[in-house]
């Protein structure tokens, strides 16, 4: 029989292993909203409180190609990602309240290298590394869609 103190320390562990392990899993109910860049859309899962942007995209094997994450923030601010615990090579899109990009950053796997907006920003839009690029997308593009239409 456990003394009742390694009992509580027993259950305390198995406890904080199971919330590792539901952590460890990757956000794929959140709210979607549909962004335009230029020609092309994107469906774009809304990371809005402080624990769906922390988790963002972390833990995914895989993103489709159209999908991102657009992180909210709730007013600008100079931003700063990392990719810890994320296993997908991701761009960082920092975008102004109009839906200007400010700048791009591309984003390694698994890395704890930090990539920040050059001004401050209110949003962040992560998407495959390089789908920016293929689009012909750079600084100063513009992105549509109602998270920027109060932006304007």
């Amino acid at each position: 029989m456990l003394h009742p103190l390694l009992r509580s320390l027993a259950a305390a562990t198995t406890l904080a292993g199971t919330a590792t392990l539901a952590f460890a899993q990757p956000q794929l109910d959140l709210p979607r909203v549909p962004i335009t860049a230029g020609m092309y859309r994107i469906d774009a899962q809304v990371a809005a409180t402080p624990q769906q942007r922390q988790t963002g995209l972390m833990f995914r094997e895989n993103l489709p190609q159209q999908e991102g994450m657009l992180f909210v923030f709730e007013e600008p601010a100079v931003q700063c990602f990392w990719m810890k615990n994320t296993l997908v090579p991701l761009t960082a899109a920092f975008v102004a309240d109009d839906g200007r990009i400010v700048n791009l950053a591309d984003m390694q796997p698994q890395t704890t290298d930090s990539h920040c907006s050059e001004a401050p920003v209110r949003y962040v839009l992560e998407m495959n590394q390089g789908w920016f690029a293929k689009k012909g997308l750079r600084k100063g593009a513009k992105l549509a869609g109602a998270p920027f239409a109060a932006g304007r």
